[in-house]
């Protein structure tokens, strides 16, 4: 960005930060600033009888200013939410030099900057908790022009910073000027923690495994390919981590889990996006009826660690994450809201139905993309409060063990809350030939034109050869799960840094600058 391209407000600020180093102020300094209090600790803990907090040093934003002669009034903005300080000239210039605040306080500071103040706190006239202040400290100078967002006596806000395309782009500028947004993220941390600890009480081991992975399976999607120079050899970005925690049981865990950053080179919407969290946890000797049970206790302990009770809203939404949750079977879900019965049918009469239904379909669909369709348009959005979509066709879990009851089905379920998937679990296939075979049909749905078919991975068709014990997985969107936690109604909202679309013109700081 040249200097002919900033506006009058941003070449005063950059002729303050001149000034400022003329006068001997470093405006940004290398030493340590010790902090010893902040707005929270201090609003939370004073005591006007006591006179506790004598001794304040905080650091922070400055949000606001009253400028009135030889005594002033800011708030400042730290980590924890804001504070008014008060500023008198004698205070903070005790000696015959006024001008840290004649000159630097007054005409060189600027909303945005970053500032040091040591002090005391105390209760003005008016009732307001504030600390006075007996030093002044540059820590940062701001270049650009904060938003201002203003807000009345009635709380109501004026000139918001709410244009999602700057807010997701600009997530530093929202930070600042919308702390409640910091909510949504503290939220984030603490559901990650609670999960944590949770399955470390259940005796799982946290590990992590390949983000480059040389076969991208554990799950139908479309990967990112990069290229390795040194073994000229083509790397996918993992679009799951499944096969390579699955090796981890084979190799004599009982319970691993990882949070992992998963891409998939698919479309962005309002509940995707390319790069997202996934938690996937594997546990020996348990099955998907022991999943169930698990994450419905996991889900009722994050709700009350991150909102305080399991009842909330979620959308419009009142959703009850108490357990337990309704289980309902796929096909049953399909005939109590398509009103068709499909178990038994073959995929040609499969396609028929989905024409008779209006359901979209692409002629590479196979008899699972085809209930997947059909379950898609019909089921999801009924299903409201938790509910587990149990029993899935073969065709559509080519990782699951068989149903014990039924080998036309799997023992697989689905998570759906709000009308979302949010967990997808398994009883494991540990069936070598079982699942060379499912593997050979997922390699004819690729030839076919399928390109979210999975890969072969035939390491992992190795692991297996060793024998893999009875095993129960889980995997589930940390994302959507926050989403959830948080009413939060796009992905982007639970994201610091959603992607986004490149920007029009990007700005390059200046070099006179």
């Amino acid at each position: 960005m040249e200097i002919s391209q900033l506006n009058e407000q941003e070449l005063g600020r950059r002729e303050s930060l001149s000034r400022l180093r003329e006068l001997g102020i470093e405006p940004y300094p290398a030493a340590e600033y010790k902090v010893n209090a902040s707005s929270a600790e201090i609003k939370a803990g004073y005591d006007d009888e006591k006179h506790n907090f004598s001794d304040v040093s905080i650091a922070g934003r400055i949000m606001s200013r009253r400028i009135m002669g030889a005594a002033s009034f800011m708030e400042l903005q730290d980590a924890d939410g804001r504070i008014q300080v008060y500023v008198k000239r004698d205070e903070i210039c005790p000696g015959e030099d006024k001008t840290l605040y004649n000159t630097v306080f007054k005409k060189l500071l600027d909303i945005g900057d970053i500032i040091g103040i040591t002090g005391f706190a105390f209760i003005t006239q008016t009732g307001q908790l504030s600390i006075h202040a007996k030093s002044l400290t540059v820590l940062s100078k701001s270049l650009r022009v904060l938003p201002i967002v203003k807000t009345d006596a009635d709380g109501t806000v004026h000139d918001g910073f709410t244009d999602p395309e700057l807010r997701y782009r600009q997530r530093y500028v929202d930070l600042i000027v919308n702390p409640q947004v910091r909510d949504v993220f503290v939220k984030r941390a603490k559901i990650i923690a609670t999960m944590r600890e949770y399955f470390n009480e259940n005796g799982c081991l946290e590990v992590e495994t390949p983000i480059l992975q040389s076969i991208p399976g554990g799950a139908a999607a479309r990967p990112f390919v990069t290229h390795h120079n040194t073994l000229d050899i083509p790397l996918y970005l993992r679009i799951a981590n499944e096969l390579y925690l699955k090796r981890l049981i084979v190799g004599g865990f009982n319970g691993v889990y990882e949070f992992a950053k998963d891409f998939r080179n698919e479309g962005m919407d309002r509940t995707h996006n390319p790069e997202f969290t996934c938690m996937e946890i594997y546990v020996a000797y348990k099955d998907y009826n022991w999943m169930m049970r698990f994450v419905e206790t996991m889900l009722e302990k994050v709700a009350m660690a991150t909102n305080g009770c399991t009842k909330f809203d979620v959308w419009g939404n009142e959703i009850e994450f108490k357990a337990p949750y309704r289980r309902l079977p796929m096909l049953e879900a399909i005939k109590e809201y398509a009103g068709v019965d499909i178990s038994g049918m073959s995929e040609d009469e499969l396609r028929a139905t989905c024409n008779k239904l209006n359901v979209p379909i692409d002629p590479s669909f196979g008899y699972g993309k085809l209930v997947d369709a059909i379950f898609g348009e019909y089921c999801e959005k009924n299903l409201i409060q938790p509910t587990f979509i149990t029993d899935y066709p073969v065709e559509m879990s080519p990782l699951t063990k068989r149903h014990r009851n039924n080998p036309r089905l799997t023992e697989r379920f689905e998570l759906f809350v709000n009308g979302k998937e949010l967990a997808n679990a398994y009883s494991e296939l540990n069936d070598l030939i079982d699942q060379f075979e499912r593997f050979e049909d997922q390699a004819k749905l690729k030839a076919n034109g399928d390109d979210e078919a999975m890969y072969i991975d035939m390491d992992f068709v190795r692991a297996l050869e060793y024998g893999m014990p009875p095993t129960s997985g889980l995997g589930m969107g940390i994302d959507r799960l926050t989403m959830f936690m948080t009413n939060s109604t796009t992905i982007q909202d639970v994201l610091f840094f959603p992607q986004m679309k490149p920007e029009k013109k990007a700005d390059k700081p200046s070099e006179e600058a």
